[in-house]
């Protein structure tokens, strides 16, 4: 919970320096077991839930909006909100997450360039053969994984991981009839 709350409070997106700090701030020995990112996510629901009443909602509904431009923006290699975006435990300084497929990478870039969309190739993470790139919307940050059809069909998934597709995220983006949408 303290680690949850440095990236909710501080916008920490470097989870390991949160529960690193936290051990620290919480006075335990050096060596005590971390949490677990899912612990994180867990503690980071619980604190909104707490915490952040109608600013976290509103926060939220701006990402999930600027999600769905994103995600009909890039259609063609048909997008999937992942992360805390689509499950509810993003943090104002969260990062959207969206993971497309195509056959090549470049084929995005190019797409991005070409649109005249700046954007930043990130490293590749050890072990891992998907490309990334980090997109600077004025709303929000805007993280792709780029995987190969094959990669999505073999990508482990655990049961509880929020994924919505483009239909899923405009149907709970919409706004409820009879209420004005203050987006």
């Amino acid at each position: 919970q303290a680690a949850a709350r440095l990236v909710a409070e501080h916008g920490l997106a470097d989870w390991a320096l949160a529960k690193r700090k936290a051990v620290r701030q919480l006075l335990l020995p050096e060596m005590t077991p971390l949490p677990s990112n899912e612990e994180i996510e867990g503690a980071l629901a619980e604190y909104h839930a707490l915490f952040g009443g109608d600013a976290h909602l509103n926060v939220l509904r701006r990402q999930r909006i600027e999600a769905l431009a994103w995600m009909r923006r890039l259609a063609p290699w048909d997008p999937v909100l992942v992360g805390g975006v689509a499950a509810g435990w993003a943090t104002e300084h969260s990062d959207i997450r969206l993971e497309l497929v195509a056959d090549d990478p470049k084929a995005v870039e190019i797409d991005l360039a070409a649109n005249g969309v700046t954007y930043a190739a990130l490293p590749p993470r050890e072990g891992d053969a998907t490309a990334h790139l980090r997109i600077e919307s004025a709303a929000a940050g805007i993280r792709l994984a780029i995987l190969t059809p094959l990669q999505r069909r073999n990508r482990p998934r655990k049961s509880e991981e929020s994924r919505l597709t483009t239909e899923a995220l405009a149907a709970l983006t919409a706004p409820l009839p009879g209420f004005a949408d203050s987006a």
